[in-house]
């Protein structure tokens, strides 16, 4: 097992790796592939996983891609709450068939959530979503930037 002291604790997004420590065992045992299925078997096999996120940033804003195929834009839920970004969603089908000898009954059920810690620099009021061909996609504008004061110099007497 290797630990790697994170040196910055001002990045954005730093909720994405929660602990002081990145243990990398633990991250590429257990995180990639969970009992020798990969992360996106688990999630369509109806355990709560995270899906795919991809976070760019600009001069002006933040763009957020969540990969979540198979939903509609009716069963996300996507709020602003005390610096987070929430998102979640769920999803349930069922089919039943009864002919003259049988019965076949089908169902299934999908969900997940995902709280990110935003940046100090959002505009939280002016944050936008679109779901388009299975990805959910945020625009996080970015507040203007205050100049830093130079640290002022005071003379011992």
């Amino acid at each position: 097992m290797s630990l790697v002291k994170f040196k910055n604790r001002k990045r954005p997004f730093r909720d994405l790796i929660t602990r002081d420590y990145f243990d990398s065992d633990d991250f590429s045992g257990n995180r990639l592939w969970n009992n020798g299925q990969s992360l996106l078997e688990n999630f369509w096999n109806g355990k709560s996983e995270e899906p795919a996120l991809n976070i760019k940033e600009e001069d002006d804003k933040f763009e957020i891609e969540l990969a979540a195929p198979g939903f509609s834009k009716k069963d996300f839920e996507v709020t602003v709450d005390d610096g987070y970004l929430n998102i979640s969603a769920e999803k349930s089908d069922s089919k039943k068939e009864k002919e003259d000898n049988f019965t076949r009954k089908e169902f299934s059920y999908n969900s997940f959530s995902r709280s990110l810690l935003l940046p100090e620099n959002i505009k939280e009021e002016e944050i936008t979503a679109s779901y388009h061909d299975g990805i959910l996609s945020f625009d996080l504008a970015k507040k203007e930037e205050t100049k830093k004061e130079e640290p002022k110099k005071i003379e011992i007497a």
